[in-house]
Formats: C-alpha cells, structure tokens, sequence
C-alpha cells in the first residue's frame, strides 16, 4: 500500500498534494490531499486497477463529464478527473464530518422524523439525478456524508462510467452495487435499469435506519441477493413497534421485487412519507400497542407452575413451552419439523 501511495503522489504532484489514506471500498480507494492551486483539502478517489481496466480510461472520462455537471444541495460534486501513470481518479471536496453508517454504527437506531428528513433529502438528489439520465445505482450508508446534518450522496462519478462499461465488467466477476442494499433486477444485471433500483436501495437504507440492520442477511452475496429476490421483506413493527402502519406500508411499496409494483419516481416516494401525520400515527399506533399488550396469554402462576384455566388452549401450549419440560419437548418438535423438511428437499431434488 505504501509503493501505491508514493506512486500516486509521484504521478499527481502538480496538482495535487497526497496526504494519506481515508478510506477504501469496493470500486475505489479515497485519499486525502491538498489541491495545491486552490489551497483547499480535497479527497481523491483512485478507482481500483482491475475496474480501471474494465472501464478504460476513454469511457471513464468521458462519462464523468456527465456527472460533473450534476449540481444539487445534496449532491457531493467533482471537482477534476483525470488519468496519472494508470490511475483513474476523481477529486472531491474533503467534507468535515462522518458517513450516515457512523452515524448510524453509534445511535443503531435514528428516530422516526430524523430518517424520514434524511430519506427525504437523499431521494430529492436523486430524483435529480435520474430527470438528468443519471442513476447511482450504489446508494448505502457510506455513500452518504453528513455536513452539519445536511445528507450529501457521493460517488456518482463511478456510476455512469460501470454502466457504461456493460459486459466487459460483468465478464470480470466485479458486481456494481452492495448485495445489502441491491436491487432484484440489479442483482440479475437487468437491461435498461432506471430509477427505481436506486428508490429499492434507499428503501433498504431507510429500513436500517429505522430497525438497526438491513432487510436481509446471509453468510455471503450471493445468498443476500437470493433472499432479496426471493423472501418476503420482514416486517419492521416485528423489532419496532412504535413505526407506523403508513411508514411500513410506504417501505415494503418501494422494496417491491418487481420494479412496477414500487413507487413510479422516488419523488413519490419521499412525497408519500413526507406527507404521513406522524404524531396523529405515533399515537394510533401506541393505542394499538397497547391493546396487543393487554390480550396478550398470561403468564404461568408463580406458586403453582400451572397455567390458569381461563386461558385458552393456544395461550397454555405457549405457558407450558416456557416450562423446563415443555422446552425440551419443543427442542424434540423442532428436530422432527427439520428433519421432516430436508428428507422433503432431498426427495424433491432427486432426479
């Protein structure tokens, strides 16, 4: 890593003063530095070699022409690109704060006007992207910088240059976009993709904000993109009670595996949360809570260890289950419904 930093200082020198390493992702790595001319620190992404290759240096420069000229409050703009000794790169201004994933690293959970405001903003900059033909395609936390509150969506600059580099990326085994955050037909490498994939990932992003972890997991990408393209969306109020029907029904619209079923613009979807009452759904919604709670099965009765007798069959198979006893003949339950279920896949796949 030190050979690449003095060799980027080396072929940059004229411009621009190499200072050190911030940060490192997928498709880039950023450092920072101090644009000698203009007397101001800057950040300078170095697209990765093997994407550079892909791209060619060509279509790089020519299709971050396009989004240089994108200018938005929330939209993080460029400042130069170029070609060095090999290096593809774009400089941007070095902002003086943190990423929404710190932001959200440190509080797991942001509050419910907090990240509609900041969904709100970041669907603004996009809607403005995609009216000038420009989708991201890689919206996630650490593509979003905080300036005094104020959501700034970064790396454009990557995103008209991968797609214009079409089959030639693909046929490197390099995915654009991050299997958390991916669209279905993304994922699928989908011709003619629009707006509504970038619409899916914010959705995604909104979701994490509100519950403290993306829609899906898994053990690695391909089995995330699975699960995105496959599995119902799990339902926020299951970790959250306190979210609104209108908020939740508004998310799972726009993660809507097919792009028809989502909001026709992002707009419509910032528009749609926008107008949501959230003190008159906060307290429909606490009511509800609140009466769930009350019909909830009693517990067992602490003298005896029995269930009361007023309580129906479902609640005294539950209070029994919490038992010693009743949790070993769950556990014996469980084993069978497995065991059940891969001699089930086992005789359906074989051929």
């Amino acid at each position: 890593m030190a050979d690449v930093l003095e060799q980027l200082r080396a072929a940059l020198e004229e411009r621009y003063a190499v200072e050190r390493l911030i940060g490192e992702g997928g498709m880039a790595t950023v450092y920072l530095a101090d644009d000698i001319r203009h007397d101001r620190k800057v950040a300078i992404k170095v697209l990765r070699p093997e994407l550079a290759v892909s791209i060619g240096a060509d279509r790089f420069l020519r299709e971050i022409k396009v989004a240089a000229k994108l200018q938005h409050p929330n939209i993080l703009p460029l400042y130069d690109s170029g070609e060095a000794s090999d290096f593809l790169y774009y400089v941007m201004p070095f902002v003086e704060g943190e990423s929404l994933r710190a932001l959200m690293e440190r509080e797991q959970q942001l509050s419910l006007p907090d990240s509609i405001q900041l969904t709100c903003d970041i669907a603004d900059a996009l809607y403005y992207a995609h009216t000038n033909k420009v989708v991201h395609r890689d919206i996630k936390p650490e593509n979003i910088l905080l300036r005094d509150g104020r959501p700034l969506v970064a790396d454009f600059g990557i995103a008209r240059a991968v797609s214009a580099a079409g089959e030639k990326l693909t046929e490197t085994g390099m995915a654009v976009g991050t299997p958390h955050y991916m669209s279905p037909e993304q994922a699928l490498a989908a011709e003619n993709i629009d707006g509504r994939t970038d619409q899916y990932s914010l959705a995604c992003m909104l979701y994490e904000m509100l519950v403290g972890q993306p829609p899906f997991h898994g053990p690695n990408a391909m089995a995330i993109l699975a699960r995105h393209s496959l599995e119902a969306v799990p339902s926020l109020q299951v970790v959250r009670t306190s979210i609104p029907d209108e908020v939740e029904d508004a998310i799972m619209r726009a993660l809507e595996k097919t792009p028809a079923d989502r909001f026709p613009t992002i707009r419509d979807f910032a528009d749609t949360l926008a107008e949501i009452d959230l003190g008159t759904a906060a307290r429909r919604t606490s009511s509800r809570s609140m009466r769930a709670r009350r019909s909830t099965p009693q517990r067992l009765d602490r003298r005896s260890g029995r269930v009361p007798a007023k309580q129906g069959l479902p609640a005294r198979m539950a209070a029994f289950v919490r038992t010693g006893r009743g949790r070993l003949w769950a556990g014996a339950a469980a084993l069978i419904v497995i065991a059940g279920g891969v001699l089930g896949w086992t005789i359906w796949l074989r051929p």
